[in-house]
């Protein structure tokens, strides 16, 4: 999995939390607020994707194991 050099997962969902809390203000302008909700969709883009990449890591690290139970239960016989 690349690591993104400029955002990290928990920064981006941080901000998300932020832009959610910002358009709960009843006082803000409509194009503010077109641009928190525009930045909110790409940033839960992103960390939707950052989250399929690590269940794909984490899937393969799974089948890695299950290989090994597998060569020791084997071994055990």
């Amino acid at each position: 999995m690349k690591k993104k050099n400029i955002n990290t997962f928990e920064t981006e969902l941080s901000r998300l939390q932020e832009i959610s809390n910002l358009l709960d203000n009843d006082e803000l302008d409509l194009e503010t607020a077109m641009k928190l909700y525009e930045e909110g969709v790409e940033l839960s883009s992103s960390c939707i994707q950052t989250l399929k990449e690590a269940e794909v890591r984490i899937t393969e690290i799974k089948k890695k194991l299950d290989k090994i139970k597998t060569e020791d239960e084997e071994f055990l016989e």
